[in-house]
């Protein structure tokens, strides 16, 4: 197994009145040439919003978004005709394909926090799509819950691509196994919360660790826990 580990100081910072976004890999204002992204999965950003703050009408092509709710409430509205408000724990995606609009905001009294994540499509120009879930964290304690896959399915989100993302939320103590097809997939590791142990490397908060050459990893919670895992694509 082979590991790289991301702190959560090295990542990339944009700060402004009211938003940090805090970059994993390269963008915006934000470039590192040895980050440009890891197999398929392009962006990764840790995202703050203030009351009343966000991000106007802007588009996207070809790309699968997927937006994770840590805290707050913030709206959705696109060009397709969907207009809601995503709070804590839900989970919403978008697959740009052939084009489509959307905007942002912070709608609720308090900071938003969302994990951004984009990941390349399988195919290219589909039809955009919209889609949300919830996954309330007092029903997935102690277990390992699947939120996207590239099987379209009623407890989870579909995407345009053989990505799968999973959230973690565990006790201290907790020892989780993860088993994937090692022909062309690797592992994303974010420590949301919490402490983990990972072959010989420890993540602490919004610590990043990227995982290949193997076909299964195991998760020592060392401290109550949250963490997400995205398995994606090494490449085409």
């Amino acid at each position: 197994m082979k590991t790289k580990l991301i702190p959560a100081g090295e990542r990339g910072l944009k700060k402004l009145d009211w938003l940090q976004s805090n970059f994993v890999f390269s963008f915006s204002s934000y470039y590192n040439p040895e980050r440009s992204g890891f197999g398929l999965l392009r962006v990764f950003n840790d995202d703050y919003v203030t009351p009343g703050n966000g991000f106007g009408l802007h588009g996207h092509t070809n790309m699968e978004i997927i937006s994770v709710m840590l805290a707050g409430k913030m709206n959705h509205k696109d060009s397709m005709g969907y207009s809601e408000v995503v709070e804590k724990d839900w989970v919403q995606i978008m697959s740009g394909g052939s084009g489509l609009r959307h905007e942002e905001y912070n709608e609720g009294e308090e900071e938003v926090n969302f994990l951004q994540i984009w990941i390349e499509p399988k195919l290219q120009n589909i039809s955009p799509r919209y889609q949300r879930r919830y996954f309330p964290e007092e029903k997935r304690k102690n277990q390992l819950t699947t939120i996207v896959s590239n099987e379209e399915g009623q407890a989870h989100c579909w995407i345009n691509q053989n990505a799968k993302l999973s959230l973690g939320y565990f006790d201290a103590g907790k020892n989780i196994d993860y088993t994937f097809n090692p022909l062309n997939k690797c592992l994303f590791v974010y420590a949301i919360s919490g402490n983990l142990t990972i072959g010989d490397q420890t993540l602490n908060e919004k610590d990043s660790l990227e995982i290949w050459d193997t076909n299964s990893i195991s998760i020592q919670t060392n401290i109550e826990s949250r963490f997400l895992i995205i398995e994606v694509p090494v490449n085409h």
